[in-house]
């Protein structure tokens, strides 16, 4: 392969992750817990986009078990985005003769 096709390949690979980098941003995931009582929402880069309750949660005398179900609605939510970002990076990389296991800087 010769040094002109290898650097278009490369430009083609950059264009390619500044794509779907963009779409990243634009992903929300949702995250929920309790039996969906609890669901927390995620923006592309990890920002919390919303939170709800159920109403009938809401103990003043046991707030643990909120604090508990919103964790695990956010860590629901982080996973799915986690899976959201490996799957459009895996798309933007397709074809282009990564490393097996490489995984990218973001």
């Amino acid at each position: 392969m010769d040094m002109q096709e290898l650097m278009r390949q490369a430009q083609a690979m950059q264009g390619k992750l500044a794509e779907a980098q963009e779409k990243l941003e634009h992903i929300e995931a949702v995250g929920t817990s309790g039996g969906g009582m609890v669901k927390v929402t995620l923006k592309g880069k990890g920002d919390m986009a919303g939170m709800s309750i159920d109403p009938s949660l809401i103990d003043p005398n046991d707030p643990e078990i909120i604090e508990d179900l919103v964790k695990a609605a956010h860590d629901d939510a982080r996973r799915k985005l986690e899976a959201a970002h490996g799957e459009a990076m895996k798309g933007a990389t397709a074809g282009m003769g990564m490393l097996p296991g490489f995984k990218m800087p973001f």
